[in-house]
Parts: C-alpha cells; sequence; structure tokens
C-alpha cells in the first residue's frame, strides 16, 4: 500500500484523517516540528521532523512519499487578529507550500499527488441572504484578509505542478468534529440551556463532517482525474440559526433560543469578526459531479452521527 505524507497531522483534521488512512491500509508519515519522545503504538504511522520556518524536511520522508496532504497552517479563530497573528496565519501557510515545493524540487522522489489545504475564506460574502447564487471555484478571490491569505497560500503550492505532481486545492468550510473547532464552540451555550445564533443569525455557514473532509482527502489521493480547485463543502449549507438550534435539539434538554447581538461579538472578537458575521453559500457541486458521495450531506445527519459518535 501507498505512503501517504501528512503535513498539519496532529492537528484536527490531520489526526481524523491519520486514523482514516491507517485503516484502509496506507502507512502514513506526519511532519512534524519536534519528534515525539516516546514511539507511537500504531507501527503504520512514523514521524519526519520539518521546519517551514528554515525551508527543511527530513529528506527520507520526501523519498518515501507517494503522495503529500498538506493542512498545516495558524488557527484562523483561535485568537484575536493583531497585526501579529494575521502574519502568522498566512506565513505559517505560505511557509508550508515553499518548504514542501523547494524539497520536491531538491530531493529525488516519486511523489505522484499533493493535496493542499485552502479554506472558503477565498470568497466573500453572499451579495444578499439567501445567496441566489452559490460561489463555486471559478469566482474570484475577494479582497479582504482571509481572502489575501488563501491566494497566498494557494500560489505557494501552485509550483509543484511545474515538477509533474497532481495538484488538488481544496477550499474548506467549517468543519464539524466531536474533538473541538467550531463545533466545541457552537456547543458551550448549551450547557446553560442556550441556544445561541450569532448576530441576526441568517448568515449561512457552509459547513462539511469531518469523515467527509477526510473522505474527499482520500478521493483526490486515489482518483488521478481529480485536479485543481475543489470546494469542500456540504451539499446543503445552513443558517447559523439552523445549525445552533439543530444542535440544541439534538442534545435533548430544554433550550432557549437568544441572539448574540453583533456590536458585542464586534467589541469581543475584533477585526475576526466580520468572519463570524459573514453570510457565505459555497456550491459543492463540482465535488459531487466528480463522483463523491457525502456520508452526511444534511446538518441533521451531521449532528445525529456527531452526537452518537465520540471518534470523529
Amino acid at each position: 500500500m501507498k505512503t501517504i505524507m501528512i503535513a498539519g497531522g496532529t492537528g484536527l483534521v490531520g489526526t481524523r484523517l491519520q486514523t482514516i488512512l491507517t485503516e484502509k491500509g496506507y502507512s502514513v508519515i506526519t511532519l512534524t516540528r519536534k519528534l515525539p519522545a516516546s514511539t507511537n503504538a500504531n507501527k503504520s504511522i512514523r514521524f519526519a521532523q520539518w521546519n517551514t520556518n528554515q525551508g527543511t524536511i527530513d529528506s527520507w520522508a520526501i523519498r518515501e512519499a507517494d503522495s503529500i496532504v498538506n493542512l498545516s497552517g495558524a488557527g484562523v479563530a483561535e485568537k484575536r487578529w493583531t497585526d501579529e497573528r494575521k502574519k502568522e496565519i498566512l506565513m505559517s501557510r505560505v511557509n508550508s507550500g515553499n518548504t514542501l515545493v523547494k524539497a520536491l524540487l531538491e530531493i529525488p522522489n516519486k511523489v505522484e499527488s499533493v493535496i493542499n489545504s485552502s479554506a472558503i475564506g477565498w470568497y466573500g460574502p453572499d451579495p444578499q441572504v439567501p445567496n441566489p447564487r452559490p460561489f463555486v471555484e471559478s469566482d474570484p478571490q475577494y479582497q479582504d484578509f482571509l481572502g489575501e491569505t488563501c491566494l497566498k497560500w494557494e500560489q505557494s503550492i501552485e509550483p509543484v505542478q511545474d515538477l509533474g505532481k497532481r495538484l488538488v486545492l481544496l477550499r474548506t468550510g467549517i468543519v464539524l468534529s466531536n474533538r473541538g473547532g467550531a463545533l466545541a464552540e457552537f456547543k458551550k451555550p448549551l450547557q446553560f440551556g442556550m441556544a445561541a445564533s450569532l448576530g441576526s443569525g441568517n448568515q449561512i455557514v457552509s459547513w462539511i463532517h469531518i469523515d467527509d473532509l477526510c473522505g474527499l482527502i482520500v478521493k483526490a489521493i486515489t482518483d488521478s482525474s481529480m485536479r485543481g480547485v475543489y470546494n469542500a463543502v456540504a451539499p446543503e449549507p445552513v443558517s447559523n440559526r439552523t445549525l445552533t438550534h439543530t444542535l440544541a435539539r439534538a442534545n435533548n434538554k430544554f433550550w432557549i433560543p437568544f441572539k448574540v447581538p453583533s456590536f458585542l461579538l464586534k467589541i469581543i472578537l475584533g477585526e475576526m469578526s466580520i468572519e463570524v458575521l459573514k453570510s457565505t453559500t459555497v456550491s459543492a457541486s463540482k465535488a459531487l459531479a466528480q463522483g463523491f458521495q457525502f456520508k452526511y450531506p444534511t446538518i441533521e445527519e451531521a449532528v445525529k452521527h456527531l452526537k452518537v459518535s465520540p471518534k470523529s
């Protein structure tokens, strides 16, 4: 079975992807800044060291890899967007792309494909809610911080095509998982019996179940006809209000709907509140046309599965 190298393999999506790949019989090499002190119990997962600031990777990992999945990048929603944090968000993505391109150019390898994460931050806000025409992959990049970040992110990895590698760029929506990320934040008010919509609650959330995202990555690895950009979002985006109320109903407890005012979010989050309040309706039609079958195409199915399955 082939060997997949994962950059960003210790993050939310990467750890789940490791499990799914090894269950399918793949050998996995996870790139990390610091090698773990103890040996991994799963013999199918090995660790290699890299330093994106210095542009270095353990050469043996590049030599052994058949495909590379790049998920690396500082968390967009983890901290307030100071100028320093915005620089970190951008450079963590650009440096990872540059480092991989440099390694593939300088180290003899048999890498066939590179699957690189991007984000629906590429697109701007919907012109109206609901958007009569969801964003598609050919739509231009929006002129704001996340749009510029996504542009430079994608540009940093594009030179692998000149090296004969098949490149797939996945513009990922809000990833729903029990192990952290956005879903954990959406659930917090439910502990107090409150279903909190943000702002008006009408803004559209383009989301994807973590197992469907990993499934799309696996398809990108195995389907040699996949090239270019694909939106990694579920076929049925929902409003922020629908998402929070669906979570509340699944919680099977008494809950009260309420709204967190936009002005309060702006005070708490600063510039990042723009993204929380933004409505972005993104199409999954290209992935569907490619033959990808979503396990959890609706928010009801996704929430139901996440409620009963602690693994995802």
